[in-house]
């Protein structure tokens, strides 16, 4: 997938449907990405790089497009894949899966969680699929976390509203840099009367 050579709202975008892979000693965890956002580098106020910052805890995010950038808040750990060239800080934070390998053991990684609980939001997947803040500053694929962009799934509609968690951001909060698989039931905060069966989301 060509992280560079596109804007990141179009990766945002393509990365729906993308399945995730996770390999860890015991299990490989895998599901598709139905959930990202776009943070679109120093102009965005809702990104870690606005006004320039680089500090220790973001210079992943500085690397080369197809780099992962791992950062933790109120204890989730969120992952991010890095969009762009060198130095130019952008990047599409995953927000949800629709989980398919491993479930029996995501369920009890996530205390028993079942449903769509279970991999709806940025750090429930990781935790679900024992994703670790090491894999930061690694590149797609090196490791034990990977993308099959071929045995992947295309959504029938992809919806765009604003990003979740962006408050007091200016127009920033309300630009429409959320990209969803359209009434999927993993998606984050998904309300039942607009979810669809799942096999109903996918073309």
């Amino acid at each position: 997938m060509d992280f560079i050579n596109r804007t990141t709202e179009e990766i945002a975008q393509d990365l729906l449907g993308v399945r995730l892979i996770h390999e860890t000693e015991d299990l490989t965890y895998t599901g598709y990405i139905v959930e990202t956002e776009a943070y679109v580098g120093i102009h965005d106020q809702a990104a870690h790089s606005f006004n320039g910052k680089n500090t220790k805890s973001v210079k992943s995010l500085y690397c080369k497009g197809g780099t992962i950038y791992a950062h933790s808040m109120h204890k989730q750990l969120l992952i991010n894949f890095v969009t762009q060239t060198e130095g130019e800080p952008q990047g599409v934070l995953l927000r949800a899966i629709e989980p398919e390998n491993g479930i029996e053991q995501m369920e009890i990684n996530r205390n028993h969680k079942t449903g769509v609980e279970l991999t709806n939001g940025p750090g429930k997947f990781t935790q679900a699929m024992q994703i670790s803040k090491s894999l930061d500053g690694t590149k797609i694929g090196a490791g034990s976390l990977k993308i099959d962009t071929v045995n992947r799934k295309y959504p029938k509609n992809i919806d765009t509203s604003a990003r979740i968690g962006v408050p007091n951001k200016g127009e920033w909060t309300e630009k429409h840099l959320r990209f969803t698989v359209a009434g999927h039931p993993y998606i984050s905060r998904a309300r039942k009367r607009d979810t669809l069966p799942i096999e109903q989301t996918w073309k």
